[in-house]
């Protein structure tokens, strides 16, 4: 069990507290509600780009990793489809300088020109590097598309194209900064060693002051439901043909998400799971195959990915898959095989339950699902899914016309 306490400042920041006193240090985390789903469609790169900016500096602290370094801590950040979210570990001492940093930087970074420009030649080369110059680096520039016809979630939140990123002006990251790096966008969550009295006294001293900025947002148009069967065949300089089919399911909050994901699990999680068993290691069909739930906070995909054999081609290949998915639609699920893979989720969850950077992170999503509780629930929602449960949603997920096929050839 997980216990935290919940407080709002008046502007609108909500803070999210989780003593711990097995460790000497404090993982500090806030979350801003700036995914790459609010970008326009003909500036993609603009989210994952400003994650960049926002380490660019402010007159009283040009150099951010420095004085991070100095209070003995370390920070990074990611971005994806849903979120932008930055964290900083620090000895619990020196709690105050982490919320020095991130309050400054919500309300005085510098964007200037040449800040602007040296940080997006820097995202261009990471684009280049991760989406061109690796093998199935560019696997969502295709497979995104194909899946969704409406959602912002049919571009990758690197971006589009380079040219994208390259059309980004100063303006469009300074609008960026108001629409959605203020108090009221923002969750901190604060896990380790600290006093809560405290440590609400800081909240109040360097975020209470930070005014409202009034959002302008684009509201997030509702995918469709997809009415039959699409597909791509791409050829790329790869060292093996690849397969992935996307099937559409449920956002996070999604009744039926806790049996998505195990689903997934019982087909793709690791060696053990079904699809490699039977087309790795027994057919000898594919090098590698896996599956995943993407685990959006809107409708998301189950990823069913796999990398060929060379003497495999992809009409055995796909009927392979297809005869595992029906297997389970048919009934083929033992309950053992269910409890053995929850036991698995639950010493996962476990683990992760010892580590703060975990427990700050996760705490800040759930809220922004807009149930911090949920950390604490996640156990009971796995083992209340029974096997008639995974079952009928096979049927439900696993249909012709709810797939989207990439076929990624090599040349």
């Amino acid at each position: 069990m997980i216990k935290f306490e919940r407080h709002i400042l008046n502007n609108g920041l909500i803070i999210l507290l989780n003593q711990d006193k097995t460790t000497p240090l404090v993982s500090f985390n806030i979350l801003y509600d700036a995914g790459s789903k609010y970008e326009d469609e003909n500036k993609t790169g603009l989210a994952h780009l400003f994650e960049h900016l926002m380490f660019s500096g402010t007159k009283k602290v040009p150099d951010f990793d420095f004085h991070t370094q100095m209070a003995g801590g370390e920070n990074n950040a990611f971005t994806n489809a849903d979120i932008a979210d930055f964290y900083i570990t620090v000895p619990g001492e020196n709690l105050e300088t982490a919320f020095w940093l991130e309050s400054d930087r919500m309300e005085n970074l510098v964007l200037n020109e040449q800040r602007f420009e040296n940080e997006k030649r820097v995202v261009i080369e990471e684009f280049k590097e991760t989406s061109l110059n690796t093998p199935y680096g560019d696997i969502w520039h295709y497979l995104a598309p194909v899946s969704y016809n409406v959602h912002p979630y049919k571009w990758p939140t690197i971006g589009k194209t380079i040219e994208h990123i390259e059309n980004i002006t100063l303006h469009d990251v300074k609008d960026f900064y108001d629409n959605f790096y203020h108090p009221e966008n923002a969750i901190i969550s604060i896990s380790g060693n600290f006093d809560f009295s405290n440590t609400l006294k800081l909240a109040e001293k360097w975020f209470g002051n930070i005014s409202k900025k009034s959002n302008t947002r684009k509201s997030i148009p509702v995918e469709p439901e997809q009415a039959k069967k699409k597909s791509k065949i791409i050829k790329e300089n790869v060292p093996s043909n690849a397969l992935y089919m996307a099937f559409h399911i449920g956002g996070r909050m999604d009744e039926k998400y806790y049996t998505q994901d195990l689903l997934s699990d019982i087909l793709g999680r690791g060696r053990s799971a079904r699809l490699f068993q039977k087309l790795v290691k027994d057919k000898e069909l594919f090098h590698e195959i896996q599956a995943y739930v993407t685990g959006n906070l809107d409708p998301g995909l189950l990823i069913i990915e796999g990398h060929l054999t060379d003497n495999t081609d992809y009409t055995t290949a796909i009927e392979s898959i297809r005869n595992e998915l029906n297997s389970i639609k048919r009934g083929n699920l033992e309950k053992r095989e269910l409890e053995k893979l929850k036991n698995k989720i639950e010493n996962q969850m476990a683990f992760s339950e010892i580590n703060i950077l975990h427990k700050s992170i996760n705490l800040a999503q759930y809220e922004l699902l807009g149930d911090a509780s949920l950390i604490n629930k996640q156990n009971d929602l796995y083992n209340k899914v029974t096997c008639e449960d995974i079952i009928a949603e096979a049927n439900r997920v696993f249909t012709e016309k709810n797939c989207s096929e990439l076929i990624y050839m090599k040349n």
